[in-house]
């Protein structure tokens, strides 16, 4: 289900009883398009959370943390300057629109009160946040600057004054009985479900399919009565939210969809609903707008060193030529008087051949006889001298091409940090030129590993890096504690941080090396597991390489939901 005009109405109506009249403490915007406001309501900070990502724009309470950055957005330090300490009044969606307006009560530099608004339009692509002064609705400013040269209509600049999005005339939904349904469809013309749509507003289309759902056999007695079926509970305020998984696709709502097939999963509270849908998929979309040219590069290296390996392949195969030169050069050599000058070949008895069979030399006529089998010796011992060179490089070759693979892996699972860990490392290693420092770099902190609970309370950690990897494996973990990675597959490095624990401990650590390796999606995934004394890192090895023994392996299945219990379960325990 997308963001719509429903789900618009239920974020709003709970965040006016949570956080209405409550104090703005911090504010910070740790994306471009996304920004979190924290509210001190009812004796609790709560985080709320608005993003205008063109893919995923929306409004809820999280608990979610973000990293903030260095040197906050102007948009962010205008924020702070007027609403940091002012009172949030009201919350109010423009009818069914996905409009929603903060108002907000302060005061300025001199003392004196003030009013703000903070509008937020999500529109897809064309999603914004406006702050605007209340008193004569002059925009201060807003996360994204539309200029004349973009758009005719509206020009959202500071300074200018505000103009709502362009109006599309449609009704609300909730304002309509069945009676004044029926006089505003034409049976006749057909298509229901694009008239629904083409007349009310905030209906997304999973709810209309919901209606047609319903309705059954079209007529003008089952759809007024399936249109107000399903928009009872949003009329009463009665959300019940859910997320539907193991379907098509994945999908959440707030209201009953009987059209979608799957498993359920019920929550609390329509944020934490929200939270689940989009956090992973807002930060794999923000991590593959950043990591775009990263993986690229990653890949074109992985490219070059595949061709590398192939024309090597045919130097050996080349190489397996040498005997023959070796014994062209020979025959030639016992057979130089029969050789005369100018001659292009020469057909001698082959004294290697068990039959005595005739054999034919090809001749440069530009040497002689002596010259050509120089030639010959010089190629045997050439080709003969390549193949040790040749193997070795193949194995380089092959080696490298393992660890840009892991690193490909590594950037499937990476947060924005994990990419910045990713890009040092490849500056490092020397695959990429080394940024210039602003200013001097302080110290590098410990690297942040992920850690997990275990149904058994046993800690578990994963790095997601090989930064994160060899910090876990050398330096965090000891001696007995209990090391485990995909058999022959790239992935992350997982410890158990407990020499006690049962099958389902063990268990559920092969699940999350499983699970962050590139044997995700597969059922099966062998998962080998020892101890810490056992493994170790070769002189001179890439980052994140490591030897291991006396290792038994299991076979799991990831399970996404158990990876998220798992962390849940840290959560709670922090």
């Amino acid at each position: 289900m997308s963001f719509d005009g429903i789900i618009t109405r239920a974020v709003t109506d709970d965040l006016k009883d949570k956080i209405a009249s409550g104090r703005i403490v911090k504010i910070h915007q740790p994306y471009p398009t996304d920004l979190m406001v924290t509210v001190r309501a009812g004796g609790t900070n709560h985080s709320l959370f608005l993003s205008v990502n063109p893919s995923f724009a929306r409004f809820h309470l999280t608990n979610i943390k973000f990293d903030n950055p260095q040197e906050p957005p102007m948009f962010c330090m205008v924020l702070r300057k007027h609403l940091e300490g002012s009172i949030l009044e009201s919350i109010e969606q423009n009818g069914l629109e996905r409009i929603v307006t903060f108002s907000f009560k302060g005061r300025n530099e001199l003392g004196d009160v003030s009013y703000k608004k903070l509008i937020l339009e999500l529109m897809g692509r064309h999603s914004n946040i406006i702050f605007i002064d209340k008193e004569n609705d002059i925009i201060l400013d807003s996360m994204k600057h539309i200029p004349p040269s973009l758009s005719q209509y509206r020009t959202v600049l500071p300074g200018q004054p505000y103009k709502e999005p362009p109006h599309q005339d449609k009704l609300n939904p909730l304002e309509i009985d069945e009676t004044g349904l029926l006089r505003k469809l034409n049976f006749n013309q057909g298509k229901m479900d694009q008239q629904i749509r083409d007349i009310f507003s905030g209906l997304s289309p999973q709810v209309i399919k919901e209606i047609m759902h319903r309705a059954g056999l079209i007529n003008r007695d089952t759809l007024p009565a399936a249109f107000t079926d399903v928009l009872k509970p949003v009329k009463e305020k009665n959300y019940n939210p859910f997320m539907i998984t193991g379907g098509a696709k994945e999908a959440y709502s707030i209201i009953p969809m009987d059209h979608l097939e799957g498993e359920r999963l019920y929550f609390n509270t329509i944020h934490d609903m929200l939270d689940r849908f989009y956090v992973d998929k807002a930060e794999r979309d923000r991590v593959k707008q950043r990591a775009y040219d990263l993986e690229r590069f990653l890949r074109n290296e992985y490219q070059k060193n595949k061709k590398k390996i192939s024309k090597l392949q045919k130097t050996l195969k080349d190489a397996d030529k040498a005997k023959k030169h070796q014994k062209f050069g020979e025959l030639l050599t016992a057979h130089m008087h029969l050789a005369a000058p100018g001659q292009k070949e020469l057909t001698v008895i082959d004294y290697y051949d068990p039959d005595q069979k005739e054999i034919t030399i090809p001749l440069d006529p530009q040497k002689t006889a002596s010259e050509n089998a120089q030639t010959f010796f010089k190629k045997y011992h050439k080709l003969k001298n390549s193949v040790a060179y040749v193997n070795e490089q193949i194995e380089q070759a092959e080696t490298e091409m393992d660890y840009l693979d892991s690193l490909i892996q590594q950037i499937e699972f990476a947060s924005t940090k994990d990419l910045e860990d990713i890009r040092e490392e490849l500056e490092n290693e020397g695959y990429l030129k080394k940024r210039v420092q602003k200013k001097k770099k302080k110290k590098p902190a410990k690297p942040s590993v992920e850690r997990y609970v275990s149904s058994e309370g046993a800690d578990l950690y994963v790095g997601k890096n090989n930064k994160q990897n060899e910090y876990l494996t050398n330096r965090l973990a000891r001696q007995d504690d209990t090391w485990l990675h995909t058999k022959d597959i790239p992935g992350s490095h997982v410890i158990i941080r407990s020499q006690e624990f049962g099958d389902a401990t063990l268990k559920e650590a092969a699940n999350l090396a499983a699970y962050f390796s590139k044997g995700r999606m597969s059922g099966q995934v062998p998962v080998d597991y020892t101890l810490i004394r056992h493994v170790k890192k070769p002189s001179g090895a890439k980052p994140g390489y490591v030897t291991y023994d006396n290792q038994t392996t299991l076979f799991v299945t990831p399970d996404e939901n158990l990876i998220r219990e798992l962390k849940e379960r840290a959560e709670k325990t922090n």
